[in-house]
């Protein structure tokens, strides 16, 4: 499907920032979405094809404001991308009970919320593709971060479920589950070396933000259900989630080496 116009959440950083950088370049129209804007949004003359919103995507108002955008441009909405995630990591006798929502507002509730809003347009229209990112924290359980693979199982889970109710309508829904990213994300992991120690426990090269918009870039040519980012972690993840006992034999060894990688990386 050749885009008309792509909404990306999380725009201000990250993927959704990467994403946006892309189809800028390719002169594509798009509606960026993310809480606070840093100076590439403070002013829409830097393309008229981009059209910023600052708001919160927890927030019925704020999907809203998206479709009167898309009204406004007179254009379709082709393409939604849910990019806007949080992560503190945290064990559970640690981490604050407001942490409980902050996960689950932004990661799982902003996901479903901009799907629904944006999917029942597109099942209108009776043409989209939705790509929602998970992660591999919501294939398999991590310990230390269980808020943040509580939020993102959801949407993985949410995601495969509504997929199967829009094609019908000639809407697709895809689910990107990514292995570590060098995003903001990754930075803030680094000051939980504990928590965090399974999150660094694959290899020592960490993917990289480009590496995911070609994923994406993908899945917008040739939809899939989901797609796990690298394969070959996605399986074992897989494993992990469907025999976690069986799992736990290797946790002593992936956390050994998310140890070392992590400090590796803090150097």
């Amino acid at each position: 499907m050749d885009p008309t116009l792509i909404v990306i959440t999380g725009a201000a950083s990250g993927i959704g920032l990467h994403l946006a950088q892309h189809f800028k370049n390719e002169r594509v129209p798009l509606v960026l979405i993310d809480l606070q804007w840093g100076s590439w949004g403070e002013s829409s003359s830097i393309s008229p094809l981009c059209h910023f919103i600052e708001g919160d995507v927890s927030q019925p108002s704020t999907w809203e404001k998206v479709l009167q955008r898309a009204k406004d441009i007179h254009l379709p909405i082709s393409h939604l991308i849910n990019c806007a995630g949080v992560i503190r990591p945290g064990f559970l006798i640690d981490y604050a009970i407001s942490d409980i929502d902050y996960h689950l507002d932004i990661n799982t509730k902003g996901t479903i919320l901009g799907t629904t809003i944006i999917g029942r347009e597109m099942k209108f229209q009776e043409f989209g593709h939705i790509i929602n990112v998970s992660s591999l924290a919501g294939l398999a359980p991590v310990s230390g971060l269980s808020l943040y693979v509580a939020s993102k199982f959801a949407v993985r889970g949410f995601s495969l479920s509504v997929a199967a109710e829009l094609r019908h309508f000639g809407v697709d829904v895809s689910v990107i589950c990514p292995d570590l990213v060098n995003t903001p994300m990754l930075d803030l992991q680094l000051n939980y070396p504990e928590e965090a120690k399974l999150t660094f426990s694959g290899p020592s090269t960490v993917l990289q933000p480009e590496d995911i918009v070609r994923e994406i870039l993908q899945l917008m040519q040739k939809p899939k259900l989901q797609v796990s980012v690298p394969t070959s972690r996605g399986l074992l993840a897989k494993i992990a989630g469907a025999w976690p006992a069986f799992a736990e034999i290797f946790r002593s060894s992936l956390e050994k080496k998310g140890r070392k990688n992590l400090k590796s990386l803090r150097k």
